[in-house]
């Protein structure tokens, strides 16, 4: 998996970096450096004021933090220093106003670097490419070129950068398709048809592709219309399909969650945790040809899963971070709960994804309070630390730092000096 991580950053993901939305290692976690336990509002080292409300998650790249953001009437790109500074905003275009004005805004997506540029998606259709100064590599608008995208909600998958490609699915109620453009140019390099018949809504996706490696060439995994695919990073060939995950067709379960890999099995999150016995989890082994539904589900739940929260991998264990807050530790080989927890409960859910990082679990809620949770063996609640605003995007844990991002203002909380 390290292999295809590094292939999909170009290899220049530094030690403080988080360079896509789910980390150096698609998987919400890093294993070293030192962050915050417990803080306050009034006591962050700094805050930073937004030009617009985003609910994208930042990412950090050579000692700057890029993020999406409204800019007025315009989708925009800002860059951001670590001590807080404004470096610069571009804007790229009219934005689209989302449906849901209280989760959502035009800027869902997380933005992703190769460490040479900086690559972000609207839901207006744009999608480009910044260089670090801040000027504008290219620019395509995917809604032109192919048409709106029909979602039930407002668009949110990220982009990958794969290479010296950027990878992006459209799973909607329409013409699905897995595309790569060209990182340097923009130019479409492959796009491929990927089309289900399901129950309502089903083919609704939201997921963020993940990059794995077949046969020791660079894929990338797809999650979406109730099937796991895998795609050949040249051409984008369907290489295998995985179904079954909804023998009994139930409607309304769009793929939010976003898959997590942990050595050669996929954790894939199915179904919705909002709603009673509705959600299941399933570990698929990577690899094989054709329809593997059957020959390589390596396990399954149908009593554990989540909603909107995608999980984390730290080490050998997988964090589910659940609708209303309880936290469950899984085995990722067998599927087996190792132990659960939960946050203090109130009528808030959960919609940012879980970060964990070097031994502590991040969880934001949607009221704006962030949790601290010492993981690994068992599970200690660590603090509860209210930031005043709503928070939909994820924590982001690097450069011994802690970022958060709200409805108005962007967080940044350093760990405690070394005593």
């Amino acid at each position: 998996m390290l292999t295809a991580v590094l292939l999909a950053t170009g290899g220049v993901a530094g030690a403080d970096d988080w360079p896509a939305w789910r980390g150096p290692a698609a998987q919400g976690s890093v294993e070293t450096g030192r962050f915050p336990e417990r803080w306050t509002s009034d006591t962050v080292t700094w805050k930073l004021e937004l030009p617009g409300k985003g609910t994208s998650t930042p990412i950090v790249s050579g000692g700057r933090i890029y993020l999406t953001t409204p800019s007025g009437d315009q989708d925009a790109l800002m860059a951001v220093g670590l001590d807080g500074s404004r470096l610069w905003e571009t804007r790229v275009g009219l934005l689209s106003e989302p449906k849901h004005r209280s989760l959502a805004s035009s800027c869902n997506a997380s933005p992703a670097t190769d460490g040479t540029a900086v690559f972000a998606r609207f839901r207006s259709g744009h999608l480009v490419a910044v260089e670090p100064d801040g000027t504008l590599r290219w620019r395509v608008n995917l809604t032109e070129k192919f048409g709106a995208e029909n979602l039930f909600w407002d668009s949110g998958s990220s982009p990958l950068v794969a290479g010296d490609q950027v990878v992006i699915s459209r799973l909607h109620g329409g013409e699905s398709w897995v595309a790569a453009f060209d990182a340097k140019t923009g130019e479409l390099r492959w796009k491929q048809a990927r089309n289900f018949k399901t129950p309502s809504e089903n083919d609704n996706g939201y997921a963020t592709p993940v990059m794995v490696s077949h046969a020791g060439a660079p894929a990338v995994l797809i999650w979406g219309a109730d099937h796991l695919t895998a795609h050949a990073l040249r051409d984008g060939a369907l290489l295998w399909t995985a179904g079954g995950f909804n023998p009994e067709g139930t409607g309304y379960w769009p793929a939010i969650a976003t898959p997590v890999v942990w050595k050669d099995i996929a954790v894939v999150p199915v179904g919705r945790d909002d709603r009673p016995g509705q959600a299941r989890l399933a570990g698929v082994r990577l690899g094989g040809s054709g329809d593997v539904s059957t020959s390589h589900r390596a396990w399954h739940r149908s009593d554990l899963g989540v909603f909107v929260a995608a999980p984390a991998v730290s080490g050998d264990r997988v964090y589910l971070l659940r609708h209303r807050g309880e936290v469950a530790c899984v085995d990722p080989a067998t599927g087996t709960t190792l132990w659960t927890g939960a946050f203090p409960r109130t009528s808030a859910p959960y919609y940012a994804s879980p970060a964990v990082a070097n031994g502590i679990l991040y969880a934001a809620r949607e009221d704006g309070v962030v949790f601290a949770a010492r993981v690994g063996g068992q599970f200690e609640l660590l603090s509860e630390n209210p930031m005043g605003e709503r928070l939909v995007a994820s924590p982001v844990p690097a450069a011994d730092r802690l970022l958060l991002r709200g409805d108005q203002h962007l967080f940044c909380i350093a760990a405690a000096p070394k005593p």
